[in-house]
């Protein structure tokens, strides 16, 4: 049988325990000091301000108060419903009257149409004697670049100096950023030596930092103004590829690949050359080549072939309507229209070029008595330009048609430059050998100036001007002085006004004599 048995207890202490309490610490947290202030703020001072009109005497008082008992003015009434019916009739004529087209209050003074804003120099052109050739602003408006050389008014726009050391003569290019806010008229902001006489400039449409350049020499070159080191970004040397006579006017022209440009030079050797820019190398590719030989001319009646074969080119324009079509002017006072697509062969031997010469013209205007200096195509209209040069006179041409639409006389000198202004169709200004820039508004039927500039001494040439596309209250003007002006020019020559398009198409529409 089983049976209850009663044993001793026993207990075992907990070694765990005593070693958790030994290792055990305690610790406490808590945040910074948290400190608090209390602020008020308030205006300093107020001011209550109010207007009313003048008080009235009592005479003028009761002039103006009426009594509703009081009978009216006899007849008043039976007046009014006498000429009611005719003032409605002339009230409605005269909505549809055009008396004042066009009619616009002009509050400017008519002397501050133009006013300086800078007078840029660079001493040591200056002290050298050398001429403002070429003035273009960056795509940007803010940057003037100015090309430095010599201008002699003889038979030929550009000609050697008087020592005939024009190869060894060295010029250069200076940049001034008008938007800097420490802007000093007397120091560049970038002056780029240059070994001989730079005749032409022009500032690429998209990128602020290139130039490209003409020389004396017949290179053509592009700087890269933020190369400060070496700006030099291409250059076309001496080969059978390039010019061998000074450059007078270089162009940026669209490639068919979207965003790229190429450089379009003209020499007086009558040829036009388009280059690439190969930036990665350094150098020119030539693109396609032109020359105007005088035998494949277009001639017109009035054109007379005599002299030399080949056609020197002076002046040179692109049309912004048509990519296909650029405009030339010669020595001789030849004014041709000309396309890039033309496939005809230009008469004797390449001499060597990697790319065959093409005859480009393909239309002849009414020459001039002189050497053209200067074409440019208007902005608003794709059948119309200027044109100026020895004769002293501007000539508003249409595309379509032989002979000049206008013919205004601008100097008894002569006109270096002629451009249209960027905002108003039928304003445009030319630079003339007197010393003035004139600025003519088509609008007007006197055609005379609307504004003078007068910048320089006696015997001191304007040679250059520049309007300013991004900024066109702003117009460069290049002197023999060697300074170049920076003008201001009022709403009234920047702002268009009512029917001038219209206006300028019905220039555009006249058959000319």
């Amino acid at each position: 049988m089983f049976t209850d048995e009663t044993l001793d207890s026993t207990s075992v202490q907990s070694l765990w325990r005593k070693t958790q309490q030994s290792e055990q610490e305690s610790r406490g947290c808590q945040t910074r000091t948290v400190h608090t202030a209390e602020t008020e703020i308030q205006t300093v001072s107020t001011t209550n301000s109010c207007t009313q009109t003048e008080s009235l005497d009592q005479g003028t008082e009761q002039h103006f108060q009426t009594d509703p008992n009081e009978p009216e003015p006899p007849g008043l009434k039976d007046f009014l419903q006498r000429v009611e019916d005719v003032v409605i009739r002339q009230l409605l004529r005269n909505a549809k009257s055009h008396a004042f087209d066009g009619f616009q209050v002009n509050w400017d003074d008519r002397s501050h149409l133009v006013s300086c804003l800078h007078y840029l120099q660079h001493h040591a052109a200056q002290e050298r004697g050398l001429h403002v050739t070429s003035v273009s602003w960056s795509c940007t408006g803010s940057v003037i670049a100015c090309a430095y050389g010599r201008v002699v008014q003889v038979c030929f726009f550009w000609s050697s100096i008087n020592d005939g050391s024009w190869s060894t003569e060295r010029s250069c290019v200076c940049t001034w950023n008008l938007d800097r806010q420490r802007l000093n008229p007397k120091q560049a902001d970038l002056v780029i030596d240059v070994p001989t006489a730079v005749t032409a400039l022009s500032c690429h449409p998209n990128q602020p930092a290139l130039i490209a350049g003409g020389l004396y020499s017949g290179e053509v070159v592009v700087w890269d103004t933020s190369r400060t080191q070496d700006p030099v970004l291409a250059l076309t040397g001496m080969s059978a590829d390039s010019h061998r006579e000074p450059v007078y006017q270089v162009a940026w022209v669209p490639l068919q690949k979207k965003g790229q440009f190429g450089v379009l030079s003209a020499c007086s050797g009558g040829r036009v050359l388009l280059w690439m820019v190969d930036s990665d190398q350094g150098r020119f590719v030539l693109n396609a080549a032109y020359a105007l030989v005088r035998q494949q001319v277009p001639h017109s009646s009035s054109i007379r072939v005599q002299g030399s074969s080949t056609v020197g080119v002076t002046s040179l324009a692109l049309s912004p309507w048509d990519l296909d079509t650029f405009l030339v002017g010669s020595e001789a006072g030849l004014l041709l229209r000309c396309s890039f697509s033309s496939n005809t062969l230009a008469a004797g031997a390449s001499e060597g070029q990697s790319v065959p010469l093409r005859a480009p013209a393909v239309f002849s205007f009414r020459p001039s008595s002189g050497p053209v200096h200067s074409i440019h195509c208007s902005p608003f209209h794709r059948n119309l330009f200027v044109s100026a040069g020895t004769d002293g006179l501007a000539h508003v041409h249409s595309l379509l048609q032989a002979n000049p639409l206008l013919s205004l006389r601008v100097s008894d000198s002569y006109v270096f430059q002629v451009q249209w202004s960027p905002t108003r169709p039928l304003v445009f200004a030319a630079a003339t050998g007197q010393g003035e820039v004139l600025i003519f508004d088509l609008g007007h039927r006197s055609l005379r100036p609307v504004a003078t500039i007068e910048q320089g001494g006696v015997g001191q040439a304007a040679t250059c001007l520049a309007f300013n596309c991004r900024n066109p209250n702003r117009l460069a003007v290049g002197n023999t002085n060697g300074t170049v002006g920076v003008w201001h020019l009022s709403t009234n020559l920047t702002e268009q006004s009512y029917r001038e398009s219209i206006q300028l198409e019905e220039i555009a529409n006249q058959v000319a004599e």
